[in-house]
């Protein structure tokens, strides 16, 4: 396989659109998700127009045991990862204290401890060969606090702390890690957050154009990519650093009751 992206959340949203975009470049894929339907789908499908190769992992990644499993598969395999892209995450709403512990404790694993053990079991091996790219997808809530989505956007604000602290240890090589945050984006996130009615989702970007501006960043090694801004988030982003905590918490409220 040449030019190899593991992609993880690689059956829909912005995971599938990714790896349709390094795809159509003429490179190779892993391609990561729970179904095994849906990926041999989108197997079969960018094998037949464009030309490459594609291996297909079923792996639920809230499983302690799967980082592992996937790595060691893939060695066995002599499949060298060339660029690592952490799509997968989920989030879901509510006051803390009344959700589900089973629900947060496997957002944490899948936004958290899977996205940072990929990083760790791959990253050795582009620092030994100092070439590869690392793309983390985060989120602007990564920004700010989230109140009713406490644990979703403290899980970002890790993704993005750790994706912005690796890409400075790794300035002297030629490796780089790039955090893409968008804003609401067409996905099955809503839904699965219980969010498909709210005002954070009344104007969402294309998961087309989102995932076409991570990847472009991930290739020109940006830090930072913001991608699928409205107008109005733009605007509250800008003015995020000279707003007061509790103004900021009171709106990310609002906007998600």
């Amino acid at each position: 396989m040449k030019n190899t992206a593991l992609i993880t959340g690689a059956s829909s949203g912005i995971g599938k659109e990714l790896c349709i975009i390094h795809a159509e470049r003429g490179n190779d894929l892993v391609v990561i998700a729970r179904s095994e339907k849906h990926l041999n789908g989108l197997k079969a499908q960018l094998e037949s127009q464009y030309g490459i190769e594609v291996y297909v992992i079923a792996k639920d990644l809230t499983e302690s045991k799967a980082v592992h499993e996937i790595h060691a598969e893939l060695e066995q395999q002599k499949i060298t990862i060339d660029f690592l892209i952490n799509n997968a995450g989920f989030g879901g709403t509510g006051f803390f204290q009344e959700r589900d512990w089973k629900e947060d404790q496997s957002m944490i694993q899948l936004n958290v401890m899977a996205l940072t053990e990929l990083c760790h079991k791959f990253l050795p091996e582009m620092v030994a060969r100092n070439s590869g790219r690392i793309l983390n997808v985060s989120s602007t809530a990564s920004l700010m606090p989230g109140p009713l989505q406490a644990v979703y956007f403290a899980t970002k604000a890790y993704v993005t702390s750790l994706s912005n602290a690796m890409s400075e240890e790794l300035k002297d090589t030629n490796v780089t890690v790039t955090n893409l945050m968008p804003g609401a984006t067409e996905t099955n996130f809503a839904k699965t957050a219980g969010l498909e009615n709210s005002a954070l989702f009344e104007d969402t970007a294309s998961a087309q154009s989102v995932a076409l501006a991570g990847y472009e960043g991930m290739m020109k090694g940006k830090m930072d990519v913001k991608a699928g801004l409205s107008l109005g988030q733009s605007l509250m982003l800008k003015a995020l650093p000279l707003t007061p905590k509790k103004i900021v918490m009171g709106q990310v409220r609002k906007m998600q009751e």
